[in-house]
């Protein structure tokens, strides 16, 4: 459920992996990709140690689509308007994979909140592990606990965090089941959404949660749970 603005969001668990979640995005977009402007942004990768190959893979995936322009946009570092003008320059907001809490760090300390929403309101917005999570009004330090990452939190030197959107009432959690996370099996689903005093989606790399406004729905060739 959308708290506030009308959108459109296509959070991913691993990006475009099949033809589904693309066809998802062509149908939103409305037109070719190679009639639209793509901004990806890889602001959460930087923040992850070691071999970067998984972000590699994506931006080339997404590269791949053949768009009109593709643009790649870091959320640190470069002037607001310059960020935010990139951003309404795109059809499609793209934005990658690694810490999460560091993504949503750089959207509040940068003063981009407010700029974010505004350009969600006339685009399409793909989010990808990390880049799907940062919509949650529940992302904050209490989750963090429930949901037993918040050494990706204390890695950034912080204790404390403040939703930078908040805009669905809902949790996302990504991998399920994935090769990559042996540990994200049925059994850690349970154990969080027994502690998690919030909704909660746990989606596979093949999964997406769509959001148009006040519609939920989910777009998979895979698996996912959902807990009210």
């Amino acid at each position: 459920m959308c708290l506030a603005r009308l959108v459109n969001l296509l959070l991913t668990s691993a990006g475009l992996r099949n033809e589904t979640l693309r066809q998802a995005l062509r149908d939103m977009l409305g037109k070719p990709f190679e009639a639209a402007n793509v901004v990806y942004i890889p602001t959460a990768s930087v923040a992850e140690a070691g071999d970067h190959s998984w972000s590699v893979a994506d931006l080339n995936r997404v590269h791949g689509l053949g768009w009109r322009e593709f643009d790649v946009l870091e959320l640190n570092g470069l002037p607001r308007r310059m960020v935010l003008d990139r951003l309404l320059r795109a059809d499609v907001i793209y934005t990658g994979g690694g810490n999460h809490y560091h993504l949503a760090r750089s959207i509040t300390g940068n003063g981009l909140a407010d700029g974010f929403k505004e350009a969600l309101e006339d685009r399409v917005y793909v989010g990808v592990s990390a880049g799907s999570m940062i919509f949650s009004r529940h992302l904050d330090e209490r989750s963090a606990e429930v949901i037993g990452d918040s050494a990706d939190l204390h890695v950034l030197g912080a204790n404390t965090l403040q939703p930078p959107l908040g805009l669905l009432d809902f949790y996302l959690k990504p991998h399920l089941h994935s090769p990559d996370f042996p540990e994200r099996d049925d059994t850690w689903a349970d154990r969080i959404a027994e502690k998690a005093h919030f909704p909660i989606y746990f989606i596979d790399d093949d999964t997406a949660v769509r959001v148009h406004g006040d519609e939920t729905d989910v777009v998979s060739e895979g698996r996912w749970r959902f807990h009210p």
